[in-house]
């Protein structure tokens, strides 16, 4: 199982991670939220817990828990500009669906 991240997705996560002033890290989840089922959280992580998975581009790290993994398996994490707006992009491989706001999907 795997998290990957692209090289723009890690310079802003360390940026805003040395904006911040502390944290080890970015975590990765899924909730149950929006019309389609699942949407994803992004959450500063000071310290791991138990059953989370670690996964690093250079000195980011993205930390994923268990429960969320089974959902996520080999996503790529991206950040994009486009005209005015910016923002992470989830490349998830296993989204069967997603609703038409883009806010929520399911696998």
């Amino acid at each position: 199982m795997a998290i990957t991240i692209t090289d723009a997705a890690a310079q802003r996560v360390q940026s805003f991670l040395n904006n911040r002033g502390k944290g080890i890290g970015l975590r990765l989840g899924v909730k149950t939220s929006g019309c389609s089922g699942l949407a994803y959280v992004l959450e500063f992580v000071d310290e791991l817990s138990e059953g989370d998975q670690v996964f690093e581009h250079g000195e980011v790290k993205v930390i994923v828990d268990s429960k969320s993994l089974v959902y996520l398996d080999g996503t790529e994490l991206d950040f994009v500009k486009e005209g005015l707006n910016e923002g992470f992009q989830f490349n998830n491989p296993n989204i069967t669906g997603e609703c038409g706001c883009g806010e929520s999907f399911n696998v």
